[in-house]
């Protein structure tokens, strides 16, 4: 996460000398023109109660920033609010343990919306929606919600003035009112144990999920109640939808994966009309977790091998490049400016078009 000439990360690292499993769970901040450590800050020292999948870890949530103050999640290990220096401000620890499905480990991520900080917790348990005062951490109003897990991380959009709050569910997508954590409107049809996150034009609401099954649709979000067969369902997908990775929207074009795989699709996003279906892209050849985005006229789409294939964001399917940063991608590409930062594994890296020249 990138704010002004900051770049923040955050990780679980093994204690030195600690007892085995035991992790400093921590924020850094790097020096965004260098890539030098500016500082980094614990928020706490801890062993995990359960095991994560292979492919995830133990701090997988990305940090988010007002300007004002760093806010790092770790799941169990608690909410952490720093100064934009690295200081301390609270921290909120009395979520609970999550109960993530299968032991695949945790990775919903919080979101920042003007004085409020959204943090979902859907898991093999109690599952909830908190929103919190950001200033101060304190609970604002918890949704209950009848989830298992799910690794989206919450959307807020503005519909008639107000705003709503959209979270992707195994039993149901949903939208809540942002002030009261009132459900507003809801519509079933989605796959098990959900990963990819909304995305939202001016009108519309997407929400998909792809695992054992294939369901995206396009909502209205101006409904009440349950609008499963209404007209506020636009139009929706069966087929070839995404899993880990989030749909990008980009303009009125909405591109999306098929499942874990380099096989891509390219809807118009007010119609549902395919603009094409299922095209393997060529130099993907691993799985996907990093979601595809889009900047300068083009789309960036990253495999788990660190092969970034570069398309031209047009409603043809045209390969400008592929790149190759030599170990694993599971992160999200983040372009700021002229400049585009991808964490990989073992390294953060930034490209810059300016240092092309």
């Amino acid at each position: 996460m990138v704010w002004g000439d900051q770049v923040f990360v955050v990780s679980g690292v093994p204690v030195a000398g600690g007892r085995r499993g035991t992790l400093d769970f921590t924020l850094f901040c790097f020096e965004r023109n260098t890539g030098a450590l500016r500082w980094k800050s614990v928020a706490v020292t801890a062993a995990p109660h359960e095991p994560t999948h292979s492919t995830n870890n133990f701090a997988p949530a990305s940090p988010c920033t007002d300007g004002q103050h760093v806010y790092a999640h770790f799941g169990s290990r608690g909410l952490y609010c720093f100064t934009m220096a690295g200081e301390k401000v609270w921290s909120r620890v009395d979520f609970g343990k999550m109960r993530a499905r299968n032991q695949f480990g945790e990775g919903s991520s919080p979101t920042l919306s003007g004085d409020r900080i959204l943090v979902p917790w859907d898991h093999e348990g109690p599952s909830a929606l908190y929103s919190l005062d950001k200033l101060t951490g304190k609970t604002v109003w918890k949704a209950e919600r009848d989830e298992p897990t799910c690794w989206a991380t919450p959307r807020v959009i503005e519909v008639q003035g107000k705003k709503q709050v959209v979270m992707n569910g195994q039993t149901c997508a949903r939208s809540y009112d942002f002030e009261t954590g009132k459900e507003l409107w809801r519509c079933g049809g989605q796959t098990e144990r959900p990963v990819a996150s909304a995305v939202a034009s001016e009108d519309l609401v997407f929400v998909g999920s792809g695992f054992r099954g294939s369901f995206l649709a396009a909502f209205r979000p101006d409904g009440t109640g349950d609008i499963e067969g209404t007209e506020h369902v636009v139009w929706s997908v069966d087929r070839d939808t995404p899993d880990s990775a989030s749909p990008l929207l980009s303009g009125d074009r909405l591109y999306f994966f098929k499942a874990k795989l380099g096989i891509l699709s390219c809807f118009d996003a007010t119609t549902g009309d395919p603009h094409y279906t299922s095209v393997r892209v060529p130099g993907l050849n691993g799985m996907i977790y990093s979601s595809p985005i889009a900047a300068n006229g083009n789309v960036y789409l990253t495999d788990r091998n660190g092969t970034t294939v570069v398309i031209r964001d047009t409603e043809k399917f045209e390969v400008v490049s592929v790149n190759r940063v030599g170990e694993t991608v599971d992160a999200t590409l983040a372009p700021v400016d002229r400049e585009l930062f991808v964490r990989g594994e073992k390294h953060l890296f930034c490209f810059s078009s300016d240092l092309a020249k």
